[in-house]
């Protein structure tokens, strides 16, 4: 099944590192929170990428261009340039790596790849988020409904401490809780072709009018996920998925190294 993961936009609220590079490439340890991404699809059986680039996508090029060498182990010979592998851990991928434009919109970027995607149930996600959901019980149940499109509706954490409060008395704090009731869109679609048709030119905003038309028109569901997922939409956040990579307790993790 083919896996979309939107990589094509500026990252203005992560400034601090997208002035230099595309915001999937942020790291979280060695690797590029895209990698992440693309390891939690491989552990269920996605290898089959299309990733929409944009805003400086030549970088992502060149990661996958030189992604055998930067993960294999090397002999070079400097006199012949003869370069011989001692060992191969590069992940067994199809990265398909597509110029959806500088400018457009989310699903503008989706319109891009109709040609690609038109005969077959494809999966779709952001280019900046993790998360423990099991994608196989995800697509079970866009395959239950029978609908058009399947949303992951995740619970967000909180950016500040909450407090319980009775009579001004401090009655439990909790520093990242989760909210919850309310929850929001995680990503982690699955689709089938026809949402394509709910799809226009370079303009159109897949989170707007497309997803409000496939409510109207009851092709919409939701898959409620309880579990971790998080998002990388500013520097606080990349500090705490990087401190969660680096303490070993990753929840999105599931691949041995």
């Amino acid at each position: 099944m083919k896996v979309v993961i939107l990589c094509g936009g500026f990252g203005t609220r992560l400034a601090e590192e997208t002035d230099r590079i595309p915001k999937p490439m942020v790291r979280i340890g060695k690797m590029p929170i895209l990698w992440h991404i693309m390891k939690i699809y491989d552990h269920y059986g996605f290898k089959e990428f299309y990733l929409t680039l944009g805003y400086k996508g030549e970088i992502i090029k060149e990661f996958f261009l030189n992604y055998h060498l930067l993960s294999d182990d090397l002999v070079i010979n400097t006199k012949s340039g003869e370069v011989v592998k001692y060992s191969s851990f590069s992940e067994d991928w199809n990265v398909h790596l597509i110029d959806t434009g500088l400018n457009t919109m989310t699903g503008g970027r989706i319109k891009h790849l109709e040609k690609f995607l038109k005969d077959e149930t494809f999966m779709l996600t952001y280019g900046d988020g993790v998360s423990n959901i099991d994608l196989n019980e995800l697509l079970k149940f866009h395959h239950s409904h029978g609908k058009l499109a399947t949303i992951t509706a995740v619970k967000p954490r909180t950016r500040f401490g909450e407090l319980e409060c009775v009579s001004s008395r401090v009655k439990s704090f909790s520093e990242k809780p989760q909210i919850q009731e309310k929850r929001i869109n995680g990503g982690f679609f699955v689709l089938e072709p026809d949402v394509l048709d709910y799809l226009e030119g370079n303009e159109t905003i897949w989170e707007g009018t497309p997803l409000k038309r496939l409510v109207k028109d009851g092709e919409l569901m939701a898959y409620q996920h309880d579990g971790f997922w998080q998002c990388m939409d500013n520097v606080r956040e990349l500090r705490y998925l990087q401190e969660l990579w680096e303490s070993n307790k990753a929840p999105w993790k599931k691949w041995k190294e």
